[in-house]
C-alpha cells in the first residue's frame, strides 16, 4: 500500500515501506482500532517513524544518539506529527529500561542487529516488546549483497573473505560489523517466538546501477522501483540483496 502523504519513495526504503504500511493496515483492521502503538528501536532521525506517525499511529523511537533524537524531534515537527512521535535515549539491549514490555502493536528493528553485541538478544527484546499477535519488522545488512558488490568492484579477495567470514565482513576497513543471510534472520525471529510471514530482498539492484542512469533516464526511478518490488520476494534475487527484511507476528 503506497501512502499518498509520504514524500517520493527512495530506492533504499520503498520495498520495506510498502510491506510495512500494508502490515500496519492489516493490524489496524484486525484489532478494530483507529491507530497503533509502534516502537522503532534504533529509529534515528525518523526515516520510518515520521511516515508511520503520518498514518495516524503513535510512535516511540529508542535510539542511543542524542543528535539523532534531536533531528527526529525537528523532523516530526516539520511533518506536523510531533504529538504522535516520542524520542527516548536507549538501545535494544537495555530496551526495558526505557519502554514497557509487551506494550506495542508493532516493533521496527531496522539497521540495529548489525551493530549490537548479541543480535539474538536484540531480536528477543524486540519481540518481548510486542503485544500478542503484534508485528515485527526486521531489517539488516545482507551477506550476499556485500559479496556481489565487492566482486563487481574488482575486489575479489575481499569478496571471498566476506563470503567465508562468520560475520560477513570483507576486511578491517569494513564499516559494517556483521551481515546476515535470510536463513539466519528468519531463524532468529522464529527462535524468539515470531511466525515469519515474508522475507524480502531490499536494494537488489539499486546499489549496483550507476546513479547517472537513474538520474538522467526519464522514468528510470519508477521503473527501478517496480523492478525492486518484483524481485524482492524471489529467493534467487533475495540472496544477493544489500539488505534483508523479515516481517512476522508474535505468536500467542
Amino acid at each position: 500500500m503506497s501512502d499518498p502523504q509520504r514524500p517520493r519513495a527512495s530506492l533504499r526504503t520503498a520495498v520495506v515501506w510498502d510491506v510495512l504500511a500494508e502490515a500496519l493496515d492489516r493490524r489496524v483492521k484486525a484489532a478494530g482500532q483507529d491507530s497503533l502503538d509502534v516502537l522503532d528501536t534504533g529509529g534515528g532521525s525518523g526515516n520510518f517513524a515520521v511516515p508511520v506517525a503520518a498514518l495516524g499511529h503513535r510512535v516511540t523511537v529508542v535510539d542511543p544518539s542524542p543528535n539523532a533524537l534531536f533531528a527526529l524531534e525537528r523532523r516530526a515537527a516539520e511533518a506536523g506529527v510531533a504529538d504522535r512521535v516520542r524520542g527516548v535515549q536507549g538501545d535494544v539491549h537495555g530496551l526495558f529500561d526505557v519502554v514497557e514490555r509487551g506494550g506495542f502493536d508493532a516493533v521496527l528493528c531496522h539497521g540495529v542487529l548489525e551493530y549490537v553485541d548479541d543480535p539474538a538478544e536484540g531480536v528477543r527484546n524486540a519481540v518481548a516488546a510486542l503485544r500478542p499477535d503484534g508485528i515485527l519488522s526486521l531489517l539488516a545488512a545482507g551477506l550476499g549483497g556485500a559479496v556481489l558488490a565487492r566482486a563487481l568492484a574488482g575486489h575479489f579477495t575481499e569478496a571471498r573473505r566476506a563470503l567465508e567470514d562468520p560475520a560477513g565482513r570483507w576486511g578491517e576497513g569494513d564499516p559494517v560489523p556483521r551481515r546476515f543471510t535470510a536463513e539466519q534472520l528468519t531463524e532468529a525471529a522464529r527462535a524468539a517466538g515470531v511466525e515469519v510471514g515474508a522475507v524480502h530482498g531490499v536494494r537488489v539492484f539499486a546499489d549496483l546501477v550507476p546513479g547517472v542512469l537513474v538520474d538522467t533516464e526519464p522514468g528510470a526511478v519508477e521503473a527501478l522501483l517496480k523492478l525492486e518490488a518484483a524481485a524482492a520476494e524471489l529467493p534467487a534475487f533475495r540472496s544477493v540483496a544489500t539488505q534483508l527484511h523479515v516481517l512476522g507476528e508474535r505468536r500467542g
